[in-house]
C-alpha cells in the first residue's frame, strides 16, 4: 500500500519503511472517509490473508487519482484517509485472527487458563496502532500480552536467522559439521 501511495515521495515520509510510512500519515487521517471490506470474512479459521484487502486499497487508490486528475505516483490529496482506513482494517483483520486462535487454545486445553500469554513480535508489533489494540484483546481475555519494545521489533527474518545462530550454538542440529561456515548476526 505505501509503494503504491509512493509515500517515498511523501515530505512527513523520506526515508522511512512502508509500514512506518503508512502508520505515521494515518494518525493524521480518517479511517472513515474509507472503508475496505475485510478479508476472508467467510472462513471460520485463523489464517490470514491481506490480497484481497490489497486489492480493494489499489481500486479506491485508481479512483481517488481518477477523481483528482492525477497520475499513478503522484500524492493524493486523502493519502492519510487511504492510509488510516488500510491500517485499522488489517489491524481488524489481524485482531479477528488472533481472537478466534485465543478461542481455539482454550476451547482445546492448549494453553492454561491462568498463565495464557499472547506473544507478538516482528515488524508488526512495531506498529502502536495493531499493538494497542492486541494488548485490549489480551487484556479483555485475560492473556498476558508481552511485546518486546519497538526498537527490537524487526523483521521476522532477522529472527528466524538469529534462531539458527542460537541453535548452532547450542549443538541443536542445525548443521552437523561446521568447519568452514562463517557466519554474522547482520
Amino acid at each position: 500500500v505505501a509503494r503504491r501511495l509512493s509515500l517515498r515521495k511523501h515530505p512527513e515520509c523520506h526515508g522511512m519503511a512502508g509500514g512506518k510510512a503508512i502508520e505515521h500519515l494515518a494518525q493524521s487521517g480518517n479511517r472513515h472517509q474509507h472503508t475496505f471490506r475485510l478479508p476472508m470474512q467467510r472462513y471460520r479459521n485463523c489464517n490470514f490473508s491481506f490480497s484481497g484487502l490489497q486489492n480493494l486499497v489499489n481500486k479506491a487508490i485508481i479512483e481517488k487519482e481518477k477523481e483528482e486528475g492525477i497520475q499513478e505516483g503522484e500524492i493524493l490529496s486523502c493519502v492519510q484517509d487511504i492510509a488510516a482506513a488500510a491500517q485499522h482494517a488489517v489491524a481488524v483483520h489481524i485482531l479477528q485472527r488472533t481472537y478466534r486462535a485465543m478461542l481455539f487454545c482454550m476451547k482445546n486445553s492448549i494453553l492454561s487458563a491462568k498463565n495464557a500469554a499472547l506473544v507478538v513480535s516482528g515488524g508488526v508489533a512495531s506498529n502502536w496502532y495493531i499493538r494497542k489494540g492486541l494488548e485490549a484483546l489480551s487484556d479483555a481475555n485475560d492473556f498476558a500480552f508481552l511485546c518486546p519494545p519497538p526498537r527490537l521489533c524487526t523483521d521476522n527474518g532477522i529472527m528466524i536467522a538469529w534462531n539458527g545462530i542460537e541453535r548452532l550454538h547450542a549443538g541443536l542440529g542445525v548443521l552437523h559439521c561446521t568447519d568452514g561456515i562463517r557466519y554474522e548476526p547482520r
